[in-house]
């Protein structure tokens, strides 16, 4: 099925720009599926951020700085709502140690994902490392999911004591694919200063591929103590070790704590000539090529081929474009089977 991985996705930092907006497919919620619009609640109830939840209780970071457990009140269920970490919440609390307080409503949302269930994500960090090999067509995949939902996306290598080259490959290929690609070392402590400088004011999630050190990488970035796992020198692929889906806010930063994303795919059939626009370096090119629609694929006269023949956009990362290309193609050809 299209864009289904039950894999693990996952130069000196730089302004992100925000890629246009666009509708969200399955794998996603849409924000009018959310709560209602903040100015639509009761604002005598206290508001604050959802970091978990577990069963029908749901832990909240109020704004006064106090976390409160919850239950979630019936009428989620009947707006066929789930309360995810990330949420804004709005919610009353408790009247002692033996009166459970009561979530009452949530915020719109300006993203989200089903596997891992997380909301309102605005900075993914995709991390790869030289070992195991980056699937970097993974990767591009979690880019484009992301673009289309207007999140921000930075690679982060890691491991980069052991191999520093991979690093600057990955510069050379992402240059005009307005993406930051950063040098850090779970181990070391080596651009972990700069990976946190990306990370504030954002709500941040890691994802890669298991073994890719992203357990070490928080722990690292928080000073928290995360559980780690060994890659497996069989398989050469790492050990899940997070369980759960946990918005950890400490020191400033926000970032979400998942098991991994296991569903990566754009949902409803999509047409093929929508994939280029979740690739910011097609975008100056766009009207420019001899055909329009292009598909920026074989056609003659293409904007995007000249470019890419020219060196203004990377020939490896153009054809991880066609791969996934033919794919899109394929499901759109099969639509009504």
């Amino acid at each position: 099925m299209l864009w289904r991985s039950q894999r693990r996705a996952g130069g000196s930092p730089g302004p992100i720009a925000k890629p246009p907006a666009r509708a969200l497919g399955r794998g996603t919620h849409k924000i009018s599926e959310g709560g209602r619009p903040t100015s639509e609640i009761n604002d005598t109830r206290l508001h604050g951020v959802i970091l978990r939840g577990v069963g029908s209780f749901y832990t909240i970071l109020g704004d006064d700085g106090a976390t409160y457990t919850l239950r979630c009140k019936k009428n989620f269920r009947h707006r066929r709502l789930t309360p995810l970490a990330g949420d804004e919440a709005f919610f009353v609390p408790g009247g002692g140690e033996e009166e459970d307080g009561w979530l009452e409503d949530i915020g719109p949302r300006r993203s989200g994902f089903i596997r891992p269930p997380v909301a309102n994500v605005s900075l993914m960090l995709i991390v790869v490392a030289p070992e195991p090999e980056p699937d970097l067509v993974l990767a591009d995949r979690m880019m484009a999911m992301c673009r289309m939902q207007e999140i921000r996306v930075a690679l982060l290598v890691t491991k980069c004591d052991l191999d520093a080259s991979l690093a600057e490959r990955l510069r050379e290929e992402y240059a005009s694919a307005d993406c930051p690609v950063l040098a850090v070392s779970g181990q070391t402590g080596e651009g972990v200063e700069a990976v946190r400088a990306l990370m504030r004011g954002e709500v941040c999630c890691l994802t890669g591929q298991s073994g890719v050190g992203k357990s070490t990488l928080l722990n690292r970035l928080l000073g928290t103590e995360l559980e780690t796992g060994e890659i497996s020198r069989k398989i050469s692929r790492g050990k899940n070790t997070t369980r759960k889906a946990e918005l950890l806010c400490v020191d400033g930063l926000r970032v979400m704590d998942t098991a991994g994303f296991s569903l990566l795919e754009f949902g409803e059939v999509m047409d093929p000539v929508k994939l280029k626009e979740a690739y910011p370096e097609f975008a100056p090119l766009e009207g420019k090529c001899r055909f329009q629609p292009c598909y920026h694929d074989a056609e003659p006269d293409c904007a995007v081929r000249a470019a890419v023949r020219d060196g203004e956009i990377h020939p490896k990362r153009w054809a991880r474009y066609r791969a996934l290309l033919g794919e899109v193609r394929e499901t759109w050809r099969n639509r009504y089977d």
